[in-house]
């Protein structure tokens, strides 16, 4: 089930851009938390913190305790990361306040199984993935880590759609229909193209093949 990463944050009186570079200019990440029906709250955050959930990958599924100074935690999921467009280090975070029993929107990654014995990869066919995430709206307690799709009997020219999921953990897919999450294609083909023989050269015209050997020359009196 989902993962819960506990992030240690201070809070921000002032908000606005000059308050935002002052946040920065001390080493920190402004963020704010939103949400619930409740008012925005200004954190600030260790920049180390949140480059190291962005290097894990799949943070837009997990949830996050924002742990306050003053003893207070708020159940929050990553919603944006705003980077520098140079150095990439995180500018701002927005973070999306969590009501406990709330059902949330959340991406969660697809993992296929059996990829070796597939009849259809083993028989020369690609596995081209159309959708690597799945948006799903999940309890906030049970959104999965991962959907699993078997591969054990798909064969060339199968799609793998929604309804190949092998659970989905109480979920409901944002898109309402049995889309495609993945095809097995067919091998590409590539045509090997013979050059024709040159052909042969034409034989030179009569009169013209060989030079005229030179007249000898006159002899002196």
């Amino acid at each position: 089930m989902v993962q819960t990463v506990r992030i240690e944050a201070e809070s921000r009186e002032r908000a606005g851009k000059g308050a935002a570079r002052a946040t920065r200019r001390e080493g920190l990440v402004p963020a704010v938390i939103y949400g619930a029906k409740q008012e925005a709250a200004l954190i600030a955050l260790d920049p180390r913190d949140v480059m190291k959930e962005l290097h894990k990958g799949g943070w837009q599924s997990h949830l996050y305790e924002i742990a306050l100074k003053d003893g207070s935690t708020v159940q929050t999921l990553m919603r944006d990361v705003q980077f520098h467009p140079v150095t990439d280090r995180p500018l701002h975070v927005d973070f999306q306040r969590v009501a406990p029993g709330a059902r949330i929107r959340v991406r969660v990654p697809v993992h296929f199984l059996h990829e070796d014995t597939c009849p259809g990869l083993k028989a020369g066919g690609v596995l081209n993935v159309v959708r690597r995430e799945l948006e799903v709206l999940a309890a906030v307690d049970a959104v999965p880590d991962a959907f699993e799709i078997d591969l054990a009997e798909a064969g060339i020219g199968d799609s793998l759609r929604w309804s190949a999921v092998k659970d989905n953990f109480g979920t409901r897919a944002v898109i309402n229909r049995d889309f495609v999450v993945a095809t097995i294609a067919p091998p590409t083909v590539v045509e090997e193209v013979v050059a024709a023989p040159a052909a042969p050269a034409a034989p030179p015209a009569k009169g013209k093949g060989k030079a005229a050997a030179p007249a000898p020359a006159a002899k002196k009196k």
